[in-house]
């Protein structure tokens, strides 16, 4: 039941979007004005678990936090609100949060105004929702990844009522734009093209947790990023599970290329990524606008997950050893230069050595720069987690001789830029050593000397010393 207090304020709320969350914000930052008087610091903590979705969505609960009046700390012992972002792809992620939220009870035995919250992908599934109602009273906030944008109506209401709120929702055709948002980067973003997947891979619990795939407006995307630049921002990376398929719901809307091709005319964008392309999708429209484009980063992460045939139609990836070959080697003719990095699973169930050989076959020919490589784990609530598994000590094994192939098989594209003076982009400092790092649009990390005056800016580095991965460097 509302409280009556939070229902006459709800009552004067707008019905639209997102005039209506504007409105909360607003209300919430009132709130905690008033309660600041009572000596509420007001301050939150927003912790990110999981993949770049994961951490745009944090920036945007801090955004909306940061609008309220809230005072944004990384200290769990001053935060007066704790926010979780979840991750669910693997269970382990699951474990992990589990353990979080269990080292905070005693801080909020010690701060009864504590509201400790929990939103994002593990948030879309029933029984962890039901698990952390029934262990974990002292957590007043769940909501999941459709209602993300109702963070300050959903917060207001747990703060009056100082009772649980838990609102998830199985999925939306709702996009809400125009909402603050807080980056860790001044010099860096991320704009969501899309949310959600339509490729059910048979190891991925996305499209459950997601949704179906929805683009959002074109215009919006490029008004965003025309915002981030006059901010400030000289990099942004386009986010989507798949960004392929942008556009592919929307009759009207334009493809990713034409997209792509929108975003690379902001005046003062000086560099673009996208993050992620499935290879059954890649066409040679997108191909061509990266080479005619001197601002979209000459770096492709391109998922293999596997280089059997067999296995990749296990895993409904739609694409066959053959075809992923063939379409390296066309990007490799068109950018030679390119910076090629991939996802690689070790061990999906039903993988035989032969099924193994023809992965290592594809690294030793892909000679990626580097790969994210996953031993595999059951994911509950996928087909792939009634399938009999390989046995560990097998994956084990398999998975040491990948990472071996991979260390062989990029030795050639090692230090192949040495010598040459590159742009960089400077992304921190390291205290300890006082070195600054920084990454070339082929995201190859360097590190040098300089001063944190440096920091976001794109400096010419002479790469002086090869480190396999990554440069050192000297400022020129």
């Amino acid at each position: 039941m509302k409280d009556l207090v939070f229902e006459e304020i709800e009552r004067n709320a707008p019905k639209e979007e997102p005039a209506r969350q504007l409105y909360f914000i607003e209300a919430l930052r009132s709130f905690v004005e008033m309660k600041k008087g009572e000596g509420y610091e007001a301050k939150a903590m927003v912790s990110v678990i999981g993949c770049q979705m994961s951490a745009k969505d944090g920036e945007k609960l801090q955004g909306i936090l940061e609008g309220a009046g809230y005072q944004s700390t990384e200290s769990e012992e001053e935060a007066d609100v704790i926010l979780f972002t979840t991750c669910t792809v693997r269970e382990n992620a699951n474990q992990k949060l589990y353990g979080r939220i269990g080292q905070l009870k005693h801080l909020y035995k010690n701060n009864k105004d504590m509201v400790i919250g929990i939103t994002g992908c593990m948030m879309q599934e029933k029984d962890e929702v039901e698990t952390i109602q029934k262990k974990y009273p002292y957590v007043h906030l769940i909501f999941g990844t459709h209602n993300i944008y109702k963070l300050a109506e959903l917060l207001l209401e747990a703060l009056i009522s100082k009772e649980r709120k838990v609102e998830t929702w199985e999925d939306t055709g709702l996009i809400v734009e125009n909402l603050p948002s807080k980056r860790k980067y001044p010099f860096r973003a991320s704009v969501n093209i899309s949310f959600g997947c339509n490729n059910f891979c048979t190891y991925c619990i996305v499209p459950y947790v997601r949704g179906r795939e929805k683009s959002r407006d074109s215009r919006e995307i490029v008004k965003e990023c025309e915002a981030l630049v006059r901010d400030g921002v000289k990099e942004i990376m386009l986010l989507g599970q798949n960004v392929n398929s942008y556009g592919l719901d929307r009759k009207e809307e334009l493809s990713f290329p034409a997209l792509l091709r929108e975003v690379a005319k902001i005046p003062g964008l000086r560099r673009i990524r996208f993050m992620t392309p499935n290879p059954k999708d890649f066409s040679d429209e997108l191909l061509s606008v990266i080479k005619e484009n001197e601002n979209i980063c000459n770096h492709i992460h391109l998922p293999l997950q596997s280089g059997s045939t067999n296995i990749l139609k296990r895993m409904n990836r739609h694409y066959t050893k053959e075809s992923y070959l063939s379409l390296l080697r066309k990007i490799k003719e068109s950018l030679p230069d390119l910076g090629l990095t991939t996802d690689i699973i070790v061990g999906f169930p039903g993988e035989t050595e032969e099924d193994f050989q023809d992965t290592l076959s594809v690294v030793r020919e892909a000679q990626f720069d580097s790969a994210f490589t996953f031993q595999y784990s059951k994911r509950s609530g996928t087909p792939a987690a009634k399938w009999e598994a390989v046995d560990e000590k097998i994956v084990a094994e398999r998975f040491q001789r990948l990472l071996d192939t991979i260390r062989e098989s990029s030795k050639e594209r090692e230090g192949k830029d040495l010598s040459k003076v590159m742009e960089v982009l400077v992304e921190e400092r390291n205290p300890e050593s006082n070195m600054l790092t920084g990454r070339l649009e082929n995201n190859i990390l360097v590190h040098f000397e300089g001063g944190e005056r440096l920091l976001g800016e794109i400096v010419p580095v002479k790469l002086e010393k090869s480190m396999g991965f990554y440069y050192y460097g000297s400022v020129v």
